[in-house]
C-alpha cells in the first residue's frame, strides 16, 4: 500500500500471480516467461520482478536465468509434514478450548459454519476453501496461543492450494469436510474430548485422500 492506502503495482502483481498458482491456472512444473506475465497482467517488468522475488522467497516459484520462471509444486513429503504438524497443533488446541468457548467465540464459529454451508450448497470451491481455513484459524486464535496461530497463518496459502487440489479431484468432499467441522464444533461446545480424535481423523484422512 502507498500512503493513501492504494495497493502498489508490485502487490497487485504478487496477488494475481499467486492466485493463478493456487488455482492452478499456472500448473505445477509449468514454465513461464516475464513476457507472458507482462502481457497477462498488462504491467511493466519492474512490479512483476518484485512480485517474483517475493513468490520465490515463499517457495511458489523458482526464477532461473536460463529456464525462466518455474511453478513449484508442493512435494509429497512437504504436504505430509504440514498435515502432521497441523495434527499435533490442532489436537492440542481442541484439548485447550473444549468446553471453554465464550458466547462471542461460539457466535463467530456459527457464522463461519453458516457461510461454509452456503459455499457447499453452491459448490463454490474458492469460497469454501477460505471458509474452511477460517474455521481452523478461529480455533487456533481462541486457544490464545499466538505461536500456534502464527504458524497456521504462515501456511495459509499453501493450505489453500492443498484444499483446492482436493476439491478439484472431488468437489463433493466439501460436504464431508463441512460436516466434520460441525461435529468437531459440537464436541468443543459441550467439552467432549472426542473433539481431539475427530480433529486428528479430519486432518489425517484428508492427508491420505489427497494422494489417492
Amino acid at each position: 500500500m502507498d500512503g493513501k492506502g492504494t495497493p502498489l503495482l508490485k502487490d497487485i502483481a504478487y496477488n494475481k500471480i499467486k492466485e493463478s498458482i493456487l488455482t492452478e491456472v499456472y500448473s505445477p512444473g509449468q514454465f513461464l516467461s516475464e513476457r507472458e506475465l507482462i502481457e497477462a497482467l498488462q504491467m511493466s517488468k519492474t512490479p512483476i520482478k518484485s512480485a517474483l522475488v517475493r513468490l520465490e522467497t515463499e517457495g511458489f516459484v523458482t526464477v532461473s536465468s536460463k529456464q525462466g520462471i518455474i511453478i513449484n509444486d508442493l512435494s509429497v513429503d512437504r504436504i505430509t509434514d504440514i498435515y502432521d504438524l497441523r495434527t499435533a497443533l490442532e489436537t492440542f488446541v481442541c484439548e485447550q478450548i473444549g468446553g471453554r468457548l465464550t458466547a462471542e467465540q461460539i457466535r463467530r464459529i456459527e457464522t463461519n459454519l453458516k457461510e461454509t454451508e452456503e459455499s457447499v450448497n453452491e459448490l463454490d470451491a474458492k469460497a469454501f476453501t477460505l471458509k474452511d481455513h477460517e474455521f481452523h484459524q478461529l480455533l487456533c486464535q481462541f486457544s490464545g496461543n499466538q505461536e500456534i496461530y502464527r504458524i497456521l497463518l504462515n501456511y495459509h496459502d499453501h493450505l489453500r492450494r492443498i484444499t483446492l487440489r482436493h476439491l478439484k479431484k472431488d468437489p463433493n468432499r466439501m460436504k464431508r469436510f463441512f460436516m466434520e467441522h460441525k461435529e468437531i464444533f459440537d464436541c468443543l461446545i459441550s467439552g467432549d474430548l472426542k473433539s481431539i480424535q475427530l480433529m486428528k481423523a479430519h486432518l489425517q484422512n484428508s492427508k491420505k485422500e489427497l494422494f489417492l
